[in-house]
């Protein structure tokens, strides 16, 4: 007997957490750059129940992601995405933010999108920072959304020598997830099937660990702090979220962007 597939890319907690909530009764495909990073999630998931096969991916490239979408396939049809894949602006180049963050996330979305299955659904996770830079153009933001994928790095805007450094870098990738969300959307929407993106602040999570303790660490810790909320977030609660947005119940919700940072964008902006 098949089972609708849960498609997971990125081996995080937050990966964990939503697949906890809602991988149930799935076959559970869990793909990772690192396969060992792939198996210490798996390991939990398959001790806690679940029904989990692991995979090695690299998101820069469009081969791997549709070696994972054939293998997926054996095991039943697509139903559900979550990407939580993504490399950090401090451990990271700007060459490398934009081919994993921009690009990776670009193709795929469009891939999975031409496998989706009816009713189906997917998150995608990417920052609140894409929230914080400078707005683009009304132009800059149509070319992020709709310029075809194996196009995206050529653009102007986005060449090494026109971005700043790998905050910028990765604030510009964060951008072009949630255009391109918005225009996979109508895409899905046309085999039956919805697309949103989540855009967490600071989560806790060994990622965020590394960046505490990294150059911008105190500048982190004081984004949080002058967040309403006074803190970090945590994984669990970026889930909660993902689990009412792929849920049934959500039939309306599609193309969407949901910053959930305990209020540290709208400090930044309007704080006192």
């Amino acid at each position: 007997m098949t089972k609708d597939v849960l498609l997971v890319t990125g081996a995080g907690q937050i990966s964990l957490a939503i697949v906890r909530r809602i991988g149930y009764g799935k076959k559970i495909v869990l793909a990772d750059k690192s396969l060992e990073n792939a198996w210490k999630i798996g390991k939990i998931l398959l001790e806690a129940g679940f029904d989990v096969e692991v995979m090695e991916m690299d998101l820069s490239s469009r081969e791997s992601i549709q070696s994972m979408i054939l293998r997926a396939q054996t095991f039943g049809p697509i139903k559900y995405l979550v990407n939580g894949a993504g490399v950090s602006p401090s451990q990271a180049s700007i060459e490398t933010i934009l081919k994993v963050d921009l690009y990776g996330t670009a193709v795929l979305l469009e891939e999975v999108g031409k496998v989706i299955e009816s009713g189906g659904s997917g998150v995608i996770i990417s920052s609140q920072s894409g929230f914080r830079m400078p707005a683009l153009t009304a132009e800059q933001d149509k070319q992020l959304a709709t310029t075809a994928t194996e196009d995206l790095l050529s653009l102007d805007f986005l060449q090494p020598k026109n971005i700043r450094d790998g905050l910028h870098a990765y604030q510009l990738a964060k951008r072009a997830n949630e255009k391109r969300t918005m225009y996979e959307a109508v895409r899905w929407g046309k085999r039956g099937a919805r697309i949103n993106d989540i855009a967490p602040g600071i989560i806790v999570t060994p990622l965020a660990l590394d960046e505490f303790n990294g150059p911008r660490g105190d500048f982190y810790k004081e984004m949080f702090a002058k967040s309403p909320a006074g803190r970090p977030g945590t994984a669990d609660e970026v889930a909660d979220l993902a689990e009412l947005i792929m849920n049934e119940r959500a039939q309306f919700i599609t193309g969407s962007t949901f910053l959930i940072d305990g209020g540290a964008t709208a400090a930044h902006f309007y704080g006192g």
